[in-house]
């Protein structure tokens, strides 16, 4: 089975407005199936997700790279999080595709500890993710 796992999809609104809404944790706990409705931690950059699937809590801390247009994820406890998902966006106009998108590319890799089974959910969490933020995304741009 892969290490790693890709989910992509064109999403029609500006890199800038993307990346804002997908660096900001009141936007992100609505998509993110394993960790919704982000609360603070307490801990700079670190919030607290429940998994709609068994509703354990993670915690996530958010670093952003607007230069590169990449979003890292890192996941585990407070003590110890570590880059388990990232998302790298690029405009789409380098891409010939209207100057007002961008494709967005989520990236994640396999724990260790992760079953066949637990590693085949995250894929397929991840793909229905990618199709949540892009027409969250997509609405409230629309909408701006």
């Amino acid at each position: 089975m892969s290490a790693a796992h890709t989910a992509s999809a064109i999403v029609d609104a500006p890199l800038d407005f993307v990346f804002s809404q997908l660096s900001d944790p009141a936007h992100l706990g609505r998509w993110t199936l394993g960790s919704m409705d982000y609360q603070p931690s307490g801990v700079a950059d670190v919030h607290i997700g429940t998994s709609l699937f068994d509703g354990s809590k993670s915690m996530v801390e958010i670093r952003p790279y607007r230069a590169l247009g990449m979003i890292d994820y890192l996941v585990g406890s407070l003590e110890k999080r570590i880059p388990r998902v990232s998302i790298r966006l690029v405009a789409g106009a380098e891409w010939s595709l209207p100057e007002a998108s961008c494709i967005a590319a989520m990236t994640t890799w396999r724990a260790a500890f992760m079953t066949d089974e637990r590693w085949a959910r995250t894929r397929a969490t991840h793909e229905l993710e990618v199709l949540l933020f892009k027409e969250q995304i997509e609405t409230q741009w629309k909408a701006a």
